[in-house]
């Protein structure tokens, strides 16, 4: 292999830093290529730039046909064969469609670690299915699949492990299914898309879950997980311990409060933030049906967390609204006194539903919402605006989004544990007065309490904010919203 720059076009070129510049060659540098490669023409013929015709070099003509007969022909093209999976029924993902028990709480990331050992053992993909993980996967969770499953090592277990006396055990095998990388992020992708791609590349469809600490997945893999979408992978991208204040006392190295934002810059990726263990769920089924039933070169990024909760049974009729990025939990009681709407996503949904207590001593009635993807209601609204500015002649369609929120009849308060501008995607199709609470700024080290006192993202701002809203419409006296203000901050 030649690494010099310009090389082959002559010594006036060759290894110079001026070869960026240079738009044409002189004679010297035209006689020179002339002569290194053997040409017979002569200087005189130079002097009108001739074309090598094919008719003129038989031999190169012949041997290049040959090896394009032997490549199957002289486009190449991508072969795509129909696949025959049979999907899992919607069993093996209901294990928690009737909610945790008594006073059992758990995270969503506990929830996927169980999802994935029902997918791992399934009759119709089990095999397929490949856990990916850099750096250590015990973090989240998933040491019990380890003595279970295997980690796969070509050679197999070639150490004793120090953990080798117990249940979960650090067990590597050549038959291993998991893939446990090391601190590799670049070669984890790399193995991801190598899964990702398989059902064009080996006509075998794998199905990759590539499992990370959010704040070290799209900040640090971006332009492989770009190159990923570019090869028409598919798969799902677990951002796990995600949330700018839920992981907390490590300081910058893990909070994240971005990733969800990055991962909406990327025209392959579906994006999604979920609260419960329903939803998270119903969104990985319908990534397998989307990407490995209809076949769509679609990647799906799930922000997981690791704050333990109790998880709600799931409510009728919800899918659509998990799907399609936004749904209602629960109405306003009846009563007299002023309506706000409250939109919350992740663990911070947690903080909503006390913003709701809270916000009752004051006489006010919340609608709760969850927010399960901005980015997906910000696609579609995008595309619905499209068609309306090609179509004034037509009655203008309404997004999703438009039309649970367009109305204005309350004001309505959105809180993440990302950046503001995640739930802001959205502003434009909302009616009324919007209020956005996100974790605009560095992470800091502390209790999540008072991380998310810091942010504004905590149950006294989020009733801090909907009475401000209130008085901002006429709905309450500003006295109100003094009261309460020296009530909660001087507490």
């Amino acid at each position: 292999m030649r690494t010099t720059k310009g090389h082959g076009i002559g010594p006036s070129f060759a290894g110079k830093n001026s070869t960026h510049g240079k738009k044409k060659a002189d004679m010297d540098s035209i006689q020179w290529m002339r002569d290194d490669m053997s040409l017979d023409f002569t200087d005189e013929q130079l002097e009108s730039y001739p074309y090598i015709l094919p008719k003129s070099v038989p031999a190169v003509v012949e041997y290049a046909k040959a090896r394009r007969a032997a490549l199957d022909g002289f486009v190449p093209k991508r072969l795509i064969h129909k696949s025959t999976l049979t999907l899992p029924k919607h069993e093996t993902y209901s294990a928690f469609d009737e909610g945790t028990k008594g006073k059992s709480e758990v995270s969503t990331t506990m929830v996927f670690v169980r999802l994935m050992r029902s997918l791992m053992k399934s009759e119709e993909i089990g095999s397929l299915i490949v856990p990916i993980i850099p750096d250590e996967g015990r973090t989240f969770g998933m040491d019990p699949l380890f003595s279970e499953f295997g980690l796969y090592h070509p050679k197999g277990q070639l150490y004793k492990p120090v953990d080798h006396k117990v249940l979960m055990k650090y067990k590597e095998s050549s038959q291993g299914q998991i893939f446990e990388e090391g601190i590799n992020e670049a070669g984890a992708t790399s193995t991801f898309i190598a899964s990702a791609t398989s059902y064009a590349t080996h006509a075998c469809p794998t199905i990759p879950f590539y499992i990370f600490y959010s704040m070290f997945g799209f900040q640090r893999v971006a332009d492989l997980i770009w190159s990923a979408a570019d090869q028409r992978a598919r798969g799902f991208l677990m951002g796990a311990t995600s949330g700018r204040t839920t992981l907390n006392g490590e300081g910058l190295q893990h909070q994240d409060g971005h990733s969800l934002l990055m991962a909406h810059t990327n025209p392959a990726v579906r994006a999604w933030d979920p609260a419960f263990a329903y939803e998270l769920a119903t969104i990985i089924e319908h990534g397998i049906e989307e990407m490995y039933g209809q076949e769509k070169d679609l990647l799906y990024y799930i922000a997981i967390y690791n704050e333990n909760h109790p998880m709600p049974p799931k409510p009728k009729d919800v899918d659509e609204g998990i799907i399609r990025g936004l749904y209602r939990l629960r109405g306003a009681p009846q009563g007299d006194g002023p309506v706000v709407r409250l939109i919350a996503s992740g663990p911070i949904m947690l903080q909503a539903f006390e913003a709701v207590e809270l916000l009752e001593e004051f006489g006010v009635r919340c609608e709760i919402w969850s927010a399960t993807s901005y980015g997906e209601l910000r696609r579609e609204g995008l595309e619905v605006n499209r068609w309306n500015r090609q179509n004034p002649d037509k009655d203008p369609k309404q997004p999703w989004a438009q039309q649970h929120l367009g109305s204005g009849i309350y004001p309505t308060i959105a809180v993440s544990d990302n950046m503001a501008a995640v739930p802001d995607m959205i502003r434009q199709w909302v009616g009324g007065d919007y209020t956005v609470l996100g974790t605009d700024g560095f992470g800091k080290s502390d209790t999540r309490p008072a991380l998310r006192r810091f942010f504004e993202i905590d149950a006294v701002s989020v009733t801090l904010a909907a009475l401000s809203a209130l008085v901002r419409d006429g709905s309450l006296d500003a006295e109100v919203y003094a009261t309460a203000e020296k009530k909660f901050i001087s507490s």
